[in-house]
């Protein structure tokens, strides 16, 4: 499980978010909502040890992160950044860096590691990408091939900073059903996502932060009939009854 207790986290000079306790725990789906610029990108980065922590700590199976060597650690957590660098390099070469950290120096590819990777790009919907130039796919893409390299680590926690940017209903429906499965096969998983509906819909637990605070966690019904999203984000936030349980729909509050 990985865990935060009492965390600050930001950048020298600036302190992003105070005092935020949390846990990824296996077999559930977290998904992490607010307001652009409240600290979920931020929060998702210190939680692998890519940011230090300003204040409090990061448990990993209940020892400090930062006692863990930084190849130990990454084969224990997978990170989906927001944005990435596009090489010149086949979507296959860049999946492969998901594997690094089970690779001694010079780097050598075994055969485990290529079925790794054949069986991350399926997962994600993108095996019929491999052999193709990353500068050459589209934006949608191009994500698909960066959640295959996430998977490809084959870790027990996976942390995905808006995972379906770019990607049509279609593959952002796909997405989440993959972290489903990964929840189903008792990986913990967190998710930062923008879209309020499909957040609830694929949440096991939601963290709402705002104002540099996290001011709810809980169920997705919890959250619901709290009121919390809908006075955060300024919308109006409903749902109606479907075939597999509640389907949510949000639209601009009216003012006055």
């Amino acid at each position: 499980m990985l865990e935060v207790r009492n965390l600050s986290a930001g950048y020298p000079g600036r302190t992003v978010l105070e005092d935020v306790s949390l846990a990824v725990r296996p077999g559930r789906v977290l998904v992490l909502l607010g307001p652009n610029g409240c600290g979920k990108s931020t929060l998702l980065r210190t939680m692998p040890g890519l940011l230090p922590p300003l204040a409090g700590e990061v448990l990993l199976d209940g020892r400090p992160l930062k006692d863990y060597r930084p190849r130990e650690a990454a084969q224990r957590i997978a990170y989906l950044p927001q944005s990435r660098s596009v090489p010149r390099i086949t979507a296959r070469r860049m999946v492969l860096h998901g594997r690094f950290p089970y690779l001694s120096y010079p780097r050598r590819c075994r055969r485990e590691d290529y079925e790794a990777v054949d069986r991350a790009l399926a997962a994600a919907d993108a095996l019929e990408l491999a052999d193709r130039p990353l500068p050459e796919l589209s934006g949608g893409q191009r994500q698909k091939v960066y959640l295959a390299m996430a998977l490809a680590q084959e870790t027990e926690t996976v942390l995905m900073d808006e995972p379906t940017t770019y990607l049509d209903i279609r593959h952002q429906l796909e997405v989440l059903a993959l972290a489903r499965r990964l929840a189903e096969a008792g990986r913990g998983v967190a998710l930062v996502l923008h879209d309020l509906c499909l957040a609830l819909t694929a949440a096991d637990d939601a963290a709402v932060l705002a104002g540099g605070r996290l001011l709810a966690l809980g169920g997705p019904e919890e959250i619901y009939q709290s009121g919390i999203l809908a006075r955060v984000m300024g919308v109006r936030l409903d749902r109606a009854a479907g075939p597999e349980g509640w389907r949510y729909f949000c639209e601009l509050r009216s003012e006055g």
